[in-house]
């Protein structure tokens, strides 16, 4: 059993001793696109190069900056009868230069910060006509 970082350092140190990056690569069963990112990494950083690297995304594509985030979350605080479509018209009207999500994301805000109370459905019971006395 071989452990990943012994592998990469072994890698690292048969190109540092002269040989081909496209027969070490073949050995090692990588391509030499890794194997260069490798060397790379190793260039640039030394041994801490050769970790593993977290592969957590360094932004989410969607997800709301925090500043537009607090301000929905204050302006609801300061008027707490006020729902998500008229804490994003608010938005709109004092911030019209910045790009104003949707009421569902204003709604979905409020509700992970718990500013929102759930209600109960109404159960809308269907009454039957009453039955009518049987004469024969």
């Amino acid at each position: 059993e071989c452990n990943l970082m012994d592998e990469r350092l072994k890698f690292v140190a048969r190109l540092l001793d002269g040989e081909k990056m496209a027969v070490v690569c073949r050995e090692f069963g990588i391509s030499r696109k890794t194997g260069y990112k490798l060397i790379n990494r190793y260039n640039d950083s030394g041994l801490e190069g050769l970790t593993d690297r977290s592969r957590r995304p360094y932004r989410h594509a969607n997800q709301l900056p925090f500043q537009i985030e607090k301000l929905i979350v204050r302006a609801k605080q300061d008027k707490p009868n006020w729902g998500a479509p008229k804490i994003r018209e608010r938005l709109v009207r004092l911030y019209p230069d910045v790009h104003c999500p949707a009421i569902s994301t204003v709604h979905a805000v409020l509700d992970r910060h718990g500013l929102v109370k759930r209600r109960k459905r109404r159960r809308n019971r269907a009454t039957g006509t009453p039955l009518s006395h049987v004469a024969a």
